[in-house]
């Protein structure tokens, strides 16, 4: 099989990557960077740039699948100017995808893209399945209707569509975690907010298995991305100290001090979102890391 990967160079593009070559898989991939171009037998580099609506087609040659993972990094304030870019990144290459393979013959039959499950409203007490349509009320949200709206037009031109809304991804050498354990590493850790915001997390190499699942199994429509088993903020924090052999003595870091440090991007840390995985377990896909405890002793004890 061959897959074309947009992000292929960022975190979870990385861990699908190597998951693909170990199954043996080719993988073209899309970069912005052509310093980032390589050509190796089972991977090989394209360059485009969707503000430009630039792109090589020859990167569609032989692919049977897409797996698309691009999109700027929420993780920095969220200023207005940004907040384009954060939507513009997802939807004008998905939109520069679509027009290019509507424009050529191809083989594609399938595209799987990233999600997310902060488009589920905050709730302490609600169980989110796939079938929810109500939707939040922050940007985060409103970015993966966009996000999800510019995927599902593939299906007009007869791709079949499946989108991962993906939850916390718990890796250990970028994203969330790292932030989380650092302060508990230098004794300052504590919950953030209340701390009893639910949090659905996932491994990151049980993520990038899940791609190639749904890749593999010809899957389609939306599948929630994360473990049976949310946490609360604030139980997550004390498994890091407790893995980390750290003590937690800070009082929980004020809900009006997170605001004033993160702006309106709070809302990433305080929302809770407790997300369903029946769907894509019922498909046959068996998680490595299913409690929190395995997931940090792995990336934590390294």
């Amino acid at each position: 099989m061959k897959l074309l990967i947009t992000g292929a160079t960022g975190l979870i593009g990385t861990h699908v990557t190597a998951v693909c070559h170990e199954r043996g898989y080719t993988v073209n991939y899309l970069t912005t960077d052509k310093d980032k171009i390589e050509n190796k037998p089972n991977y090989k580099g394209f360059y485009w740039n969707p503000r430009e609506g630039e792109i090589d087609v020859s990167c569609f040659e032989g692919v049977d699948a897409i797996i698309n993972l691009v999109g700027a990094n929420i993780a920095k304030r969220w200023t207005e100017s940004y907040k384009k870019v954060i939507i513009k990144s997802r939807t004008e290459t998905a939109e520069l995808l679509l027009k290019s393979l509507t424009q050529r013959e191809h083989n594609v039959k399938h595209i799987v893209s990233a999600s997310g499950i902060s488009i589920y409203p905050s709730s302490l007490t609600k169980f989110y399945t796939e079938e929810h349509k109500e939707v939040d009320d922050t940007f985060i949200a409103d970015v993966v209707v966009k996000w999800e709206a510019a995927i599902d037009a593939f299906e007009t031109i007869g791709i079949d569509v499946a989108k991962l809304r993906i939850g916390l991804v718990l890796a250990e050498e970028d994203g969330a975690l790292p932030k989380l354990a650092q302060p508990v590493k230098l004794g300052v850790g504590a919950p953030l907010g209340s701390g009893k915001q639910w949090q659905s997390w996932i491994h990151i190499d049980d993520l990038a298995r899940m791609f190639v699942h749904v890749v593999d199994q010809h899957l389609d429509g939306v599948y929630n991305a994360a473990t049976s088993k949310p946490q609360t903020n604030k139980e997550i924090t004390q498994y890091i100290a407790e893995t980390l052999n750290k003590p937690l003595w800070l009082p929980n870091i004020p809900k009006p001090v997170i605001k004033l440090m993160l702006g309106e991007m709070a809302t990433v840390v305080l929302g809770s979102q407790m997300a369903s995985n029946h769907k894509i377990a019922s498909t046959g896909f068996v998680y490595e890391y299913h409690h929190i405890k395995l997931a940090l002793e792995d990336l934590l004890k390294n």
